[in-house]
Formats: structure tokens, C-alpha cells, sequence
């Protein structure tokens, strides 16, 4: 037989098949002078060396994966352990908590396809502007914020009102008003930890934009108290403090405050519960509050019930107006047992202008656990026409938290339809085939992928909470039909596999 030519130009420009056939040529070296073919193989056509190229899966710019070559890294007898722990304030979640957090988001959206919201999500990542525009606010110190290597600011979402009003300017006028939106995102703040505030958290947003009307605020909190009902939650376990920032406004009217210092005032005072009064004193001094003023301010704050606000404002002014509309409607709605008057609720971001809440769990051991309120002039900060709207923002840290003290947290184990396994080695394919025809009519599947003893697929069917357990055994099959134990009753029978449902 003529000899085969392998010249080195094609593997110089070749690596990837270098690499697979340099050993082959390794081998045939050993079986050469007893082969009946002839090769020419030259040591200088043939480039063998001690670390070869490995080929591996990297990103490529397009998004997908590039199994480009990249070199093996140094072995070296000193590999330092890894931090096995998610990033501090961050968690991991293993099935068990997947399933409980599933259930929570589950019920969020729900609650919101019962109240007619449609869903909506925004990126993860956001432009830093989009969350700065506003001074004074704890969050802008919060932020996880960079520069990416387009040299653009960027920030990870800390909440999800400016992306929604960021997409609704965007749609523009091929939207119709009002919109009922609804998302459950992740948002990231770089605060202290307490118990039910992480640096990651998931929240669930509802936002009516578009109705001016105090019937907007109103459904919002039917739409929580909804919610609470669903999962055991009553209003001996949780209420709402409910107050309006125009009660704040007209305070600081009545002294002359300017208007660009409201923001600033509000974000002091709500710090009311996390620091000492004296605290709050210094702060309203420093930005600019006489002593009269602070005083007096305090003294409002301090009102628990609508006719003693009534008696100190009057009861001409809008905030009364709101709020007398607000208790009024929560009557029609069957929540007013939820609701209690406080005036020194205002919510700590400078964007809400009227009617705000704040759910909080009655024996006082946990945060917040939601909050929300009107914004009517967030959109022109973006230099849009304000739209009227408001909304409210749910973590899923504090809920689970309160669940928890109430004992109320699920069992959730995991579900199995069918965990379908083979007697014999050999009949694993058609063990395969069973599990694909219940797959087809829509049942969960568990495969035992290994040939196994039958104590441990019964303890494997115990563990998943199989329903049933479908045994395919050789003489079964060869009649065309499968073993079925239903596991709740001990109940055995055959079937055909046809009929298999």
C-alpha cells in the first residue's frame, strides 16, 4: 500500500485535532513495525508536547458558549478551599427553601391576577442616575454601584418604582391609563443586617398609574390584606399604619419651610422609631427647622386618630380630605379592623407626595413589612409629564420571618407523580419509555437512573413523596405491561402500558 503523507502544516494550524490524534500517533509508534500499512510519520510532523492545550467552554461575546482552547492551569500541591457561603447578606437557595419561596411568590402572584394587575419586569442592572436624583435619601448610600468598561455609572436595582416609571415613559402614549402592573424582583442594598433585612432581598411591587383618586391607595391595601388572609395571616397578627405627607406639608407650610427641603424632612423623621428624638431634634435643626418648628412638628407626629388631627390642622385641608376618603373606604372594602392612624408614617423615600402605609406585624418583634404610597411627581424627575400614581413594595424577608414566630410556615415537601424504575439492568431503555408517556400526559417523573436494589427505591419513593411507584419487570413487559404500586394505600395491580395514566 502507498504511503499516507501527514505534513506539518496541518497540524501547526490544526491544534484542536493535535491535541485528539497526537495520541493515536503515540500509540500506532508502538505497532509500526509490525503493521502491514506504510506511514511516513516524521518526528518533525508530528508536535508532541508535555502540557497540551485543554479544550474548554468559555462565554463568547455573542452570549453562548465558545469551546475555544484555553491552557490547563498550574497544578500545585497547596489549592486553597473556597469560601463555601454566599456573599454576607446573601442566600443560597437548596430546594427545601426554593419550594417555600415559590409558594410566597406564587401567592404574590395570584393575589395580583385576582385584582386584574399584569406582570411586568425591569433588568437587574439599571443606570446609577436612575436611583440618585433625589438627595437626602438613606438608599443612594445603600447602593451596590459601578463603572462598567463602557465607562457608563451603573447600579444593581435597590427597589423597583424608578425602572417601573423608567418603562412606563418609555411606552409612552401606546399605553392606555391607568395601568395595573405587578412584578416580584430582586433588589440590593448594601445596609446593616437585622433580622428580616438582607442585602438581597425579593419584593413584589404592585403600582396603579394614572387614577389620582384615594380609590387607588384603597385597593392596593385590599389587594395585601388579601394576601395575608390567603396564607393564615389575621388582623390580630397585622395592621396598617396609615398617614398622608401632606399632613407634613402643612406643618412645614405654616413655617415657611421651603419646599426642596420637604424630601429632606421626610427622610429624618422617618428614622423615628430606629433613633432617639434627640436625635431627630439635631438632625431637623441642622437642615434648617427652627426650634418652634421642630417642636411643633413633633407634636403632630405624635397624633394617633383623625379628630385630634382634625382639631390641630382643621378640616379643610387635603390630607384630612384623603384620609377621612381612605377610612371610608376601607369600611366598603371590609379591612377598616386593619387600618390605625399614624401620623408619623411618611415612608423613608422622597418621592411619595400623599396618601402613605406601612404594614406592621401587632406585637412589635420585626421591621416593616411593607409599605407604599402615592407618588404623583416621580415621572417629572425623569423629565417626563407627571402621571398619577401609587404603589407599594413586599419583601419576601420579613413575611417568612413573621410566618415563622406564627408557626403558619408550610410543609413542603417535594411532589412526585410516579418514580418508575427497572428490575433488570436491560430494561432500563424501556423503563424510559414508561417515564416519557407520562411525561407526554403530563405527569411528574422521577427515573431511578441505576440499576438499584428495591429498599432503596422505596426509600427514595418515601423521600420524593412519589404517588406511585412504576416497576417495569421482564415478564411484565414481554405481556406489555407495567407494575403499579400506589404508595398512600398499598394498592398493587398490573397495566397495560397503553393505559397507563
Amino acid at each position: 500500500m502507498p504511503a499516507i503523507p501527514f505534513s506539518t502544516p496541518f497540524f501547526v494550524l490544526q491544534p484542536r485535532f493535535n491535541y485528539h490524534i497526537t495520541p493515536i500517533f503515540r500509540s500506532l509508534s508502538l505497532h509500526l513495525s509490525s503493521s502491514p500499512f506504510t506511514f511516513n510519520v516524521n518526528s518533525s510532523s508530528v508536535r508532541l508536547h508535555c502540557a497540551l492545550p485543554q479544550a474548554a467552554e468559555t462565554e463568547s461575546p455573542s452570549g453562548g458558549r465558545s469551546g475555544a482552547l484555553s491552557p490547563r492551569p498550574p497544578v500545585t500541591g497547596d489549592v486553597k478551599k473556597i469560601d463555601v457561603n454566599p456573599p454576607k447578606g446573601t442566600r443560597d437557595f437548596p430546594p427545601e427553601d426554593m419550594r417555600l419561596r415559590n409558594w410566597l411568590f406564587n401567592n404574590f402572584k395570584e393575589v395580583s391576577r385576582l385584582y386584574g394587575f399584569e406582570e411586568v419586569d425591569f433588568p437587574v442592572l439599571e443606570s446609577e442616575a436612575l436611583f440618585t436624583r433625589k438627595a437626602g435619601e438613606e438608599i443612594k448610600d445603600q447602593l451596590y454601584c459601578f463603572e462598567d468598561r463602557g465607562n457608563r455609572r451603573v447600579a444593581l436595582r435597590p427597589e423597583l418604582t424608578p425602572s417601573l416609571a423608567r418603562l412606563v415613559i418609555q411606552k409612552g402614549k401606546s399605553v392606555s391609563l391607568p395601568l395595573k402592573w405587578f412584578t416580584v424582583g430582586q433588589c440590593w442594598r448594601y445596609e446593616r443586617m437585622t433580622r428580616g433585612r438582607r442585602r438581597e432581598h425579593y419584593q413584589w411591587n404592585m403600582d396603579i398609574i394614572g387614577v389620582p383618586g384615594v380609590m387607588a391607595e384603597a385597593e392596593l391595601i385590599s389587594s395585601i390584606v388579601t394576601f395575608f388572609k390567603r396564607i393564615g395571616i389575621t388582623e390580630s397578627d397585622v395592621g396598617f399604619k396609615v398617614s398622608s405627607r401632606k399632613v407634613l406639608q402643612e406643618v412645614l407650610k405654616s413655617y415657611s419651610i421651603p419646599e426642596n427641603m420637604f424630601g429632606k424632612v421626610c427622610v429624618i423623621i422617618d428614622k423615628i422609631e430606629k433613633i432617639p428624638v434627640d436625635e431627630i431634634k439635631k438632625e431637623l435643626k441642622v437642615v434648617g427647622l427652627s426650634q418652634e418648628a421642630v417642636q411643633d412638628l413633633l407634636q403632630v407626629l405624635s397624633v394617633k386618630s383623625l379628630t385630634e388631627l382634625e382639631e390641630r390642622l382643621g378640616g379643610s385641608g387635603e390630607a384630612i380630605a384623603d384620609l377621612k376618603q381612605l377610612f371610608s373606604l376601607a369600611e366598603k372594602f371590609g379591612y377598616s379592623k386593619w387600618l390605625q392612624f399614624d401620623a408619623s408614617v411618611v415612608r423613608g423615600l422622597a418621592y411619595y407626595t400623599g396618601v402613605v402605609f406601612e404594614g406592621f406585624d401587632r406585637e412589635g418583634k420585626l421591621r416593616a413589612i411593607c409599605g407604599g404610597g402615592r407618588y404623583d411627581h416621580l415621572f417629572s424627575t425623569f423629565g417626563a409629564e407627571d402621571i398619577p400614581a401609587c404603589g407599594f413594595g413586599f419583601g419576601d424577608a420579613v413575611i417568612v420571618e413573621l410566618l415563622r414566630e406564627k408557626g403558619l410556615l408550610p410543609e413542603l415537601g417535594q411532589q412526585i407523580d410516579n418514580l418508575v424504575c427497572a428490575l433488570d439492568e436491560e430494561l432500563q431503555g424501556y423503563a424510559a419509555t414508561a417515564a416519557n408517556m407520562l411525561r407526554e400526559k403530563g405527569q411528574s417523573v422521577d427515573l431511578v437512573l441505576e440499576s438499584k436494589p428495591l429498599k432503596w427505591v422505596f426509600k427514595r419513593a418515601a423521600r420524593t413523596n412519589a404517588e406511585r411507584l412504576i416497576l417495569v419487570g421482564k415478564s411484565e413487559w414481554q405481556r406489555g405491561m407495567v407494575g403499579v404500586k400506589v404508595l398512600s394505600t398499598g394498592e398493587q395491580y398490573e397495566v397495560k402500558l397503553d393505559d397507563l395514566n
